[in-house]
């Protein structure tokens, strides 16, 4: 039978809050340790005040969202970030509170106080009340979930090694000119410095089309891209909606987004469209997104050159307007300077690409569909609705430690 009844309790008294104690500028792009932070993205730094077991909670945020993460070994935390773990683990166990917790992110956001930033005061999360069923019954639970998110890891694992695999190859190819038969090419100097003799410098707006003219869908639903739906560290597009009328940027599969206004730009948001279904499909998003598009180049080299640290780097440079809104100046891409490879250089480089990216939208689509059957279990597994108790299921070694 079911548990039907699952005793609810609030958090205070069974589980123990901490916050971490460093700035937003502790984070080191090739640090050892995980940084959590109030950002959606975890980050790395070299420090570790945390060992264990933990869920993570953002303590503030501007629209009142607030990531949650769970994590078990050596971590740093920010400032206004809350470490939250069982105080009995004979009674509790962290994991299924990181589960818990998920179904209790909405009310949160209710609940949290603020105007242009939203917090989540230590009285709101002690209050906050949790079912908390009989330890073995969280076990399973957390068991069932975490299976699911252990596979989404995964994936994301995969797309993390494909996409440095791109990159990796653009800089050899177009910053390094390391690119396949190079051994047997002649350099000549140019602007650029040496170059292939049979290459061509040129301005990026010659290569890449900015804001490509697109008509406007009438009458139907139009994919919608926010900024918040980019990714600071992969091309992946998530979260997409629809709405009535279309507004902001627009764009089709194959094109670049890339983020003109601060702090996105420099905390990295840049997005690849190949999620909509068709290529002729328009798509609109925020009008804080760039639009590159391919025009003598291929789709591939122009989210990675966007990616570069010399792309970006111009682009930062360039930015103006009220401090905390500025923009970057489109005129900055007329002192971009690009090799523009021979047609059969730019086909290998697309040949080796394009697989690479389609795996990665590939494997997050496998992960979109992963998120929504783990979030339709999610609230039945936690109220009861769906019982466990009877399931033999073998918990992981971690999880009975």
């Amino acid at each position: 039978m079911m548990e039907r009844r699952f005793q609810v309790l609030p958090l205070e008294g069974i589980v123990s809050f901490k916050t971490g104690k460093l700035n937003s500028n502790a984070a080191k792009p090739d640090g050892t340790f995980p940084f959590f932070t109030c950002s959606q993205e975890t980050y790395r730094t070299d420090s570790w005040s945390f060992d264990g077991e933990y869920v993570l909670l953002a303590g503030n945020n501007a629209a009142g969202i607030y990531p949650l993460k769970y994590f078990n070994g050596k971590f740093d935390a920010y400032q206004r970030t809350y470490a939250i773990r069982s105080i009995d683990q004979k009674k509790l166990f962290t994991r299924y509170v990181y589960y818990a917790l998920r179904l209790q992110l909405e009310l949160m956001k209710s609940i949290s106080t603020g105007v242009a930033t939203k917090f989540l005061t230590l009285t709101m999360l002690n209050r906050t009340q949790v079912p908390v069923p009989l330890l073995a019954t969280q076990r399973k639970i957390a068991a069932i979930l975490s299976a699911y998110d252990d596979l989404i890891e995964n994936n994301l694992r995969r797309i993390k090694i494909l996409e440095e695999m791109a990159q990796n190859l653009y800089r050899e190819w177009f910053v390094k000119f390391r690119f396949s038969g190079h051994q047997h090419a002649r350099f000549t100097d140019s602007s650029l410095g040496r170059i292939p003799e049979e290459w061509e410098v040129k301005i990026m707006p010659d290569a890449v089309t900015i804001r490509p003219a697109l008509p406007v869908p009438k009458n139907e639903q139009v994919p919608f891209v926010s900024m918040g739906s980019l990714s600071e560290t992969s091309m992946l597009i998530n979260e997409t909606e629809f709405r009535p009328k279309a507004s902001g940027a627009r764009f089709q599969n194959g094109d670049t987004l890339f983020a003109r206004i601060t702090p996105c730009l420099e905390n990295g948001k840049t997005g690849f469209v190949q999620f909509l279904p068709t290529s002729d499909t328009v798509a609109c998003g925020s009008t804080e997104f760039i639009v590159l598009r391919s025009k003598t180049v291929c789709p591939e080299y122009v989210y990675l050159m966007a990616r570069s640290d010399l792309f970006r780097d111009n682009a930062i440079k360039s930015m103006s307007g009220a401090t905390g809104r500025q923009r970057v100046r489109e005129e900055c891409f007329d002192q971009f300077l690009l090799a523009q490879p021979p047609d059969a250089i730019l086909e290998r480089f697309q040949m080796a690409t394009r697989p690479q990216f389609e795996m990665i939208h590939s494997l997050n689509r496998r992960n979109q569909n992963l998120r929504r059957t783990r979030d339709l279990l999610l609230p039945k597994l936690i109220s009861g609705e769906v019982d466990v108790s009877a399931l033999d299921i073998t918990i992981p070694e971690e999880a009975e430690a």
